[in-house]
């Protein structure tokens, strides 16, 4: 072979060489860019708290992976309706299992991807303060049925206790409206349902004047951030375990070390069982995009992490706000960061 057919062959050896190197990262491209070109209609729950955070990160790992994110805030059921439709196709603040029932009529179409992103889970139930739960020995939620003690939480002059509910279309409230029936209440406690930051402002208000207060909440949250349960406020726990029919149980509601628990209970008897956020996608959509699964099946953080979030809600509810904590925390656990969006293009 002459000398300029071998420099022609190495020439072509390395040409080839060269192309086959530019295919192979570009399919590596390919591949850790799942979502390249794909919109993602993504929705957050309308309950303001630690989840706004949380969803900011997973937006930030689904950009990561190519995709472009379209936000909308919806309820629970409204998310069920249009994403059953195709109409919507992913949510990872769902609150489990309050909204569980509704998610079986659907989940043909819908599908759970995790099992809650709180390690270990959360507790929700009634809180009042602590002088007044003193003063008087309140114990339990079932003591309001006494007229004087309910009197107490009285703020427009009816007689009733008037207990800070949930907003109108959240199932916690649904089943705070049926237990204050089925512990016989409905004489002497009155169910307060509006926007919930709102009436909540008024109770922390009420509280600073030292003024007796009663509302139910969920921990982690801004509100246990800023009436602190053992500090401030104390646990009401329930005469027994009571849930209407289309609130499904995630097992016994007595809970162990509860902090703040009234008169040192321990268990104590909350609301309802462990609770936690879970991500829920359309099936289809799923289906044509598995690193979004993946990526949501490794998303767990520590209760103290939320606890923390839940703070800077309490500092700050804007948006920009909220970016900024998202992204403090990826640069500070950028490592699993990455690692998760990694492990999803696997």
């Amino acid at each position: 072979m002459s000398a300029l057919r071998k420099s022609w062959t190495r020439l072509i050896a390395v040409a080839a060489a060269v192309a086959l190197l530019g295919a192979h990262e570009a399919a590596q491209a390919d591949a850790a860019k799942p979502g390249e070109g794909k919109t993602i209609r993504y929705a957050r729950s309308n309950s303001l708290g630690a989840s706004y955070i949380q969803d900011e990160i997973v937006i930030a790992a689904l950009e990561k992976l190519g995709y472009e994110v379209k936000m909308t805030t919806l309820v629970a059921p409204a998310f069920y309706a249009a994403a059953s439709e195709g109409g919507m196709d992913l949510i990872t603040s769902i609150n489990w299992p309050q909204n569980q029932v509704p998610y079986e009529q659907v989940k043909d179409k819908l599908a759970l991807i995790n099992q809650g992103s709180i390690i270990g889970g959360g507790i929700n139930g009634y809180l009042i303060d602590k002088k007044t739960a003193e003063a008087h020995n309140i114990t339990n939620f079932e003591q309001l049925k006494d007229p004087k003690l309910a009197a107490l939480f009285d703020t427009n002059g009816d007689g009733k206790a008037d207990l800070n509910n949930c907003d109108p279309g959240w199932s916690c409230g649904d089943v705070v409206e049926y237990q204050v029936k089925e512990y016989g209440l409905s004489d002497t406690v009155r169910s307060v349902r509006a926007k919930y930051e709102v009436i909540m402002a008024e109770t922390f208000a009420r509280a600073a004047r030292g003024e007796p207060v009663l509302f139910y909440t969920w921990s982690p949250s801004w509100v246990v951030n800023t009436l602190q349960p053992g500090r401030d406020v104390v646990w009401l726990p329930t005469p027994y375990e009571a849930l209407p029919t289309g609130v499904a149980s995630p097992g016994s509601a007595l809970v162990k070390d509860v902090v703040g628990c009234a008169g040192g209970q321990n268990p104590c008897r909350m609301t309802i069982g462990a609770w936690n956020y879970v991500s829920i996608g359309n099936r289809e959509f799923l289906a044509e995009n598995p690193a979004v699964t993946k990526f949501l099946e490794q998303l767990r953080f520590p209760l103290t992490t939320w606890t923390e979030w839940e703070g800077e809600i309490k500092e700050s509810t804007a948006d920009q706000h909220i970016k900024q904590v998202a992204a403090s925390w990826i640069a500070a656990n950028q490592q699993q960061f990455d690692e998760w969006v990694s492990n999803a293009t696997k």
